[in-house]
C-alpha cells in the first residue's frame, strides 16, 4: 500500500517520506479500512516533532480519517464489510495511522458515516469533534446557559459552538481576526469578539446582563493559562472551565481563592485518555448530529498523500480549517 511514514522524529520536511509499506491485517476485534481521507491534527504534528523515543521503528502519522471497511478480523464483524465510516485514534498506541491507503483499528473506533456526509467531512471529525463534545457536555446539559468558546474558528472551537447551540445555549466566541470571526459566526455563535481589539469582560457583561459581569456558565478553553484573567472576571458561580490546551502558558498559576469562592470546576479534557464511556457518548452524539444535518465542517487545505509535508506544515502554521489528505 502507499503510505507516508517517519522513522525518526523531527521537522516534517526532514523526516516524512512516502512509499510502499505492507498492507496491515486486522486482528480479532479489528477492522481494515480503505482510507479515502486522512485528517491532520496538531497532536499529529507534535507527536512527529516532539521529544522522546520512537514508540515503533516507523510510524504512519495521523489519528483521524474516513473510508470503507474492506475486511475484518472477527466473524461477528463481517456484517460491517462495505460500511462507510469515520474513525478516530488510528495511531494511538499503534504504528499505522491514517496517512496510508489502508489502516487497521479496533472496530468500535470506526463509526458509521451517513450517506449524506463526504469522506472529507468525515476526516474532519475524530479528535476535534470528540474534544468539543466532551468539553460542552461533560458537566451536564447546557440548555439555557451561556457558553464561552475561546478560539471559535479552530477545529475544536467551531464544533463546540455548534454542539452548544444545538444543546440550547447562548454562545460567545473569541477569535483573532475577521476571517475567523466570519467562521465562528457561520457556526452559530451569538456574539463573536476579537480578542485583540474588544474589551472582552465589558462585552461579556453587556451580553449576559449579569450586574457583576459574571455571566459565563461554561468555558470551552483552548488557551487556559493566557485566559485565566478573563475567566476570573466573567465565570459565574458554580461555573465550569473545560480546557484542552494551554500552549502560550504551559504552566499556568491558578488563582486558587477566587476559584474557590466561585465553587468553580476546572475540567481537563484529553480525548486520548478519556474513558470508554466518554468516547462512546461523544461518538454517539456526533453521529446523531450528523444524521440530523446539524454539523457544518471547516475544511482547510485538501492535498494528496504526496503532499504530506505541506499538510503537516499547514497545521503547524495554524491555517484556518482542518487540513485533509485525500487518498482516492
Amino acid at each position: 500500500m502507499k503510505a507516508a511514514w517517519y522513522s525518526t522524529k523531527g521537522p516534517a520536511r526532514d523526516v516524512l517520506q512516502v512509499g510502499e509499506l505492507p498492507t496491515p491485517t486486522p486482528a480479532p476485534g479489528e477492522v481494515l479500512i480503505r482510507v479515502r481521507a486522512s485528517g491532520v491534527n496538531p497532536s499529529d504534528t507534535k507527536g512527529r516533532s516532539g521529544n522522546g523515543a520512537m514508540a515503533f521503528p516507523q510510524i504512519v502519522p495521523n489519528q483521524d480519517g474516513a473510508g470503507e471497511i474492506v475486511a475484518v478480523g472477527s466473524p461477528e464483524l463481517e456484517g460491517r464489510i462495505g460500511e462507510r465510516v469515520w474513525f478516530y485514534e488510528s495511531q494511538l498506541g499503534r504504528w499505522n495511522g491514517s496517512a496510508a491507503e489502508y489502516t487497521t483499528l479496533p472496530a468500535h473506533k470506526a463509526v458509521r458515516l451517513p450517506d449524506g456526509a463526504s469522506f472529507e467531512e468525515g476526516a474532519c471529525l475524530g479528535i476535534p469533534a470528540m474534544t468539543a463534545y466532551r468539553c460542552v457536555f461533560a458537566d451536564g446539559s447546557v440548555t439555557g446557559k451561556t457558553v464561552f468558546v475561546s478560539g471559535g474558528a479552530g477545529a475544536v472551537g467551531r464544533y463546540a459552538i455548534q454542539f452548544a447551540k444545538h444543546g440550547g445555549a447562548r454562545v460567545i466566541a473569541s477569535v483573532g481576526n475577521d476571517e475567523a470571526a466570519a467562521s465562528a459566526k457561520a457556526a452559530g455563535a451569538d456574539l463573536v469578539l476579537n480578542r485583540h481589539t474588544n474589551d472582552l469582560p465589558a462585552r461579556v457583561a453587556a451580553f449576559t446582563g449579569d450586574p457583576k459581569g459574571r455571566g459565563v456558565d461554561r468555558f470551552v478553553e483552548v488557551a487556559f493559562g493566557a485566559n485565566l484573567e478573563l475567566i476570573g472576571k466573567t465565570l459565574a458561580p458554580n461555573g465550569v472551565v473545560a480546557t484542552y490546551a494551554s500552549d502560550a502558558v504551559p504552566e499556568p498559576t491558578i488563582p486558587f481563592w477566587p476559584m474557590v469562592f466561585l465553587d468553580a470546576t476546572i475540567r481537563f479534557v484529553l480525548v486520548y485518555v478519556m474513558s470508554a464511556e466518554a468516547h462512546a457518548e461523544a461518538a454517539a452524539g456526533i453521529s446523531a448530529a450528523l444524521e440530523a444535518g446539524q454539523l457544518t465542517h471547516q475544511i482547510g487545505r485538501v492535498l494528496t498523500l504526496d503532499d504530506i509535508v505541506a499538510a503537516h506544515e499547514s497545521v503547524e502554521r495554524g491555517d484556518l480549517g482542518k487540513t485533509v489528505i485525500m487518498l482516492g
